[in-house]
C-alpha cells in the first residue's frame, strides 16, 4: 500500500510541474534579422485566445573588465500573461533595437517568467 501511495505522489507531482511548464510562455526560434535591424521571435504560449502581444523590458546594460562584450537583459513581456492555459499558440514577433541600452556589439539575453532564458548576440 504504501508503495503504492508514494508512485501516486510521484505522479502527482510530475503532473503539476508539466503542467506549470505548459502554461509558461517559451522560445521556440530566435534569431537576429540584420536588414532590418530586429529580433526575430518566435513565441510559445498557452492561452483562449491567438491574439496575445509581446513587448521587451530591458534591464540596464552591464560591462565588464574582462573584455568581453557588454550585455543586457530583456524581459519578454506577454500582455496576456494572466490567461487561462487552455491552448497552445505560437506567434512570431518582430522586436525593434532602438532601445538597446548597450553599445554594438553586445549580448543580449531574453528572458520569460518563470525561467526560460536565450543568449545571443548583435553584431557592429
Amino acid at each position: 500500500m504504501k508503495r503504492h501511495l508514494s508512485f501516486f505522489l510521484i505522479l502527482a507531482v510530475a503532473a503539476t510541474f508539466f503542467s506549470l511548464e505548459a502554461g509558461a510562455d517559451n522560445f521556440a526560434k530566435v534569431r537576429y534579422d540584420k536588414q532590418a535591424d530586429r529580433l526575430v521571435v518566435t513565441m510559445i504560449y498557452r492561452g483562449t485566445t491567438p491574439n496575445h502581444n509581446f513587448s521587451l523590458k530591458w534591464g540596464p546594460c552591464q560591462t565588464s573588465d574582462s573584455g568581453d562584450l557588454p550585455g543586457a537583459t530583456a524581459e519578454v513581456l506577454d500582455d496576456q500573461y494572466e490567461d487561462a492555459a487552455e491552448q497552445d499558440f505560437t506567434k512570431t514577433v518582430r522586436f525593434r533595437l532602438t532601445d538597446m541600452p548597450c553599445p554594438r556589439p553586445a549580448s543580449i539575453t531574453l528572458r520569460t517568467a518563470p525561467r526560460f532564458f536565450y543568449t545571443l548576440t548583435i553584431p557592429q
